[in-house]
């Protein structure tokens, strides 16, 4: 069985800076790609950021510059570094895990949501 928990949202100032988290634990092999989704209120479900086990990357024009994704395959945690917040980032945050359980063998996982919100 696989867990997946997400942390680090909360309120901020525009220009300021938060850094999400996502954990996952259980019994698997490894972590195969990582991503970042947002969803804000009326509009559809955005993939914000994507990074692969060999660290390739790929973010949303939005977020270029001002955010980073990354992650540590010894804690099968990936991260969401976003600075220069706007209040265009206000959004529930939500990551999916591509987790291998067991060889040639991969399932997704998503976290709960964490809910970012930028305003002065």
């Amino acid at each position: 069985q696989v867990q997946v928990v997400e942390s680090g949202g909360g309120l901020v100032q525009p220009g300021g800076s938060l850094r999400l988290s996502c954990a996952a634990s259980g019994s698997f092999l490894r972590l195969t790609a990582m991503a970042w989704y947002r969803r804000a209120p009326g509009k559809q479900r955005e993939l914000v950021a994507w990074i692969d086990r060999s660290a390739s990357t790929n973010y949303a024009d939005s977020v270029k510059g001002r955010f980073t994704i990354s992650h540590d395959n010894a804690k099968h945690t990936v991260y969401l570094q976003m600075n220069s917040l706007k209040p265009e980032d206000t959004a529930l945050y939500y990551c999916s895990l591509e987790i291998m359980l067991r060889y040639a063998y991969t399932n997704d996982y998503w976290g709960q949501g964490t809910q970012v919100t930028v305003s002065s």
